[in-house]
């Protein structure tokens, strides 16, 4: 997902430095549910670019809208739309291509409303120098920031402003937080059905597969499903802390109720798609 393809040479050689890469995505990028508040309405012929999974076809569908150089902010009107993941993705994709050990980590913003986790998406790369993981929001740019009264450096988020879905999921089976405060609030959908979709979501993106926000697979539980609370407390364990359980994860996702296939299902237009 995170191969700069055909456009490696044009976002090769950049400064390492996440704000920078940061700042490409913010160019090349609108969020299709924030794009009004930057004076832009998006028809829905303009939307289908949300569901490209994979970062050279992103950059693409950029280019065909504006084909200046890709590290040339566009004016909002022409950038490409997307969401959390797509800005994520790109900054991971960006970060790799200068040699930086990055990741894309899938669970809940804790910075969007008053107690309530909304699905979200960041990066996380090594930082050498403290010999630590950081997380940054890559979609956050100066008007969300005032949007949203972001108090903190988005480019070293904390860990209780962002909870990886694993730990959403384990503060909520120890009742120090509540399930149904973690979802997404303009759908009015909450739960541990939502956790625990996106900790499958967050087990891939380790394994390198930085799905949809929406694809669908395996024991991934729907809103009216009965969640399987055993085998979700294994993955819950398995990736809280993804470096000192690399193995037991990578035996854990064989499993075929947790094994990203080939196909999945796209739950926004519901149909089988290819990975």
């Amino acid at each position: 997902m995170t191969s700069l393809g055909r456009f490696a040479p044009q976002l090769t050689g950049l400064p390492a430095a996440p704000a920078e890469l940061a700042a490409i995505g913010h160019g090349l990028l609108i969020h299709e549910h924030i794009a009004p508040n930057y004076g832009v309405e998006l028809s829905e012929h303009e939307r289908r670019s949300v569901h490209l999974r994979r970062i050279e076809q992103v950059l693409e569908h950029a280019l065909s809208i504006d084909p200046a150089p890709l590290t040339t902010a566009r004016p909002p009107a022409k950038r490409a739309p997307g969401n959390c993941r797509h800005f994520t993705v790109l900054l991971v994709a960006l970060l790799r291509a200068q040699g930086v050990p990055a990741r894309a980590r899938c669970g809940f913003g804790m910075y969007f409303r008053a107690g309530r986790g909304e699905d979200h998406w960041v990066a996380e790369y090594w930082n050498a120098a403290e010999s630590r993981w950081v997380l940054v929001d890559g979609q956050l740019d100066a008007k969300q920031r005032e949007m949203f009264g972001i108090g903190f450096d988005v480019l070293d988020v904390p860990r209780d402003g962002f909870l990886v879905a694993a730990d959403a999921w384990q503060r909520c089976r120890a009742r120090s937080a509540d399930p149904d405060t973690f979802g997404l609030s303009f759908l009015n959908e909450a739960g541990y059905w939502w956790i625990a979709a996106n900790m499958m979501r967050d087990a891939a993106a380790l394994e390198n597969v930085e799905v949809l926000p929406w694809d669908l697979w395996g024991a991934m539980p729907e809103p009216d499903d009965a969640v399987d609370m055993e085998l979700f407390d294994e993955l819950a364990a398995a990736t809280i802390d993804p470096d000192s359980t690399v193995d037991t994860r990578r035996r854990l996702m064989e499993d075929e109720r947790l094994r990203v296939p080939s196909k999945v299902r796209n739950a926004a237009r519901q149909v089988l798609e290819d990975l």
